[in-house]
């Protein structure tokens, strides 16, 4: 197999779809070469329109493709390679460079289900490049397939933060739905192994809220100090998104406190078992504790051991015996019965 077939779903140039956004239209599916057609006619071009290109990186042309037609700023190939992967949209030369972390198609709830999908946005042109296949892009793509109409690239942008919340809200209620099975075998007194089950979906909702959160500061400048090329309407889209955002996130703060209170309830559930246990056994070894020390002295091979040679000796000795023994038994049960 040649390396030039290994498309990655991706065409040659590692563009896995294109659209052309005409003024009051639908969008319009382009391959590579409308869409170099497009990008040399827009610069002069004054009309509304807008391209939106989605390209996979793990094609290694994309890259290449996109230095060498599209004149990009360079914040976004830098947000490509950087290690920090919080969500986030900043302004930079005239454009917005987005990073948003999302959610892989077969989520199954582990860390490892969660990547990055990388945009850049001005008026005319908008950028998406991802790695491996994502929810919240592709519900784009199927809405613009299905005839929504978008009036401006920052409508779109605003349109895939919705997805992703959506996305994440679907992610919170499998979660409740986890939690609330483990809070009923919590009540069946049926626990197994549902607390590591809890601290690992604890730890992916605290991942989860960490990267998918949007860093406020910079939305913060964004929305206050947008491009003058972005209306007003857009930017009351994009804070609409953001406020769904915050919702969802307050709901998933809500479900790990949730999660928090149940490993408290189940360790308090624990320490009462071993309490249990430990007072068991605590019992067990008082009401062993007289014959244990009347036998070790009767047992000793030295002269004048008492009722020795009585003939009742066994039955007074055992008489002694039971009686400690019920002193021991009758002072141990009292005290827990006081606790």
């Amino acid at each position: 197999m040649q390396i030039d077939n290994l498309s990655y779903g991706s065409d040659q140039s590692g563009l896995i779809c294109g659209y052309v956004f005409a003024q009051d239209q639908v969008g319009r599916a382009v391959h590579t070469k409308e869409a170099l057609e497009y990008l040399q006619q827009s610069a002069a071009s004054e009309d509304a329109s807008f391209l939106w290109l989605h390209f996979n990186l793990s094609n290694v042309s994309a890259e290449k493709w996109l230095h060498e037609h599209v004149d990009l700023p360079e914040e976004f190939y830098e947000t490509l390679h950087e290690g920090s992967r919080s969500t986030r949209i900043e302004h930079a030369d005239q454009c917005l460079i987005a990073v948003v972390n999302d959610v892989l198609h077969d989520f199954t709830f582990e860390a490892s289900d969660i990547a990055t999908l990388w945009l850049s946005v001005s008026s005319k042109l908008m950028i998406s490049a991802r790695r491996t296949p994502l929810q919240s892009v592709d519900r784009l793509r199927n809405a613009v397939n299905h005839g929504e109409a978008f009036r401006s690239s920052t409508e779109l942008l605003a349109h895939l933060l919705r997805d992703q919340a959506d996305v994440l809200i679907g992610i919170v209620r499998k979660a409740i739905k986890k939690v609330d099975d483990i809070e009923d075998h919590l009540l069946a007194d049926r626990l197994n192994l549902k607390r590591a089950n809890l601290g690992e979906l604890r730890r992916l909702l605290v991942r989860l809220q960490r990267l998918l959160a949007p860093e406020p500061a910079a939305l913060f400048r964004l929305l206050h100090s947008p491009p003058r090329w972005v209306a007003e309407n857009d930017v009351q889209e994009l804070r609409q998104s953001t406020e769904e955002f915050a919702v969802v996130l307050s709901d998933m703060a809500s479900l790990q406190e949730r999660i928090k209170l149940l490993q408290e309830e189940i360790a308090a559930s624990v320490n009462e078992q071993n309490n249990r246990s430990l007072f068991v056994l605590t019992i067990v070894t008082v009401l062993a504790l007289p014959i244990n020390i009347i036998a070790g002295l009767l047992g000793m091979n030295v002269g004048g051991i008492p009722l020795a040679q009585h003939e009742h000796g066994f039955w007074i000795v055992a008489a002694i015996v039971a009686t400690f023994t019920v002193i021991a038994g009758w002072l141990a049960f009292r005290k827990n019965t006081r606790d």
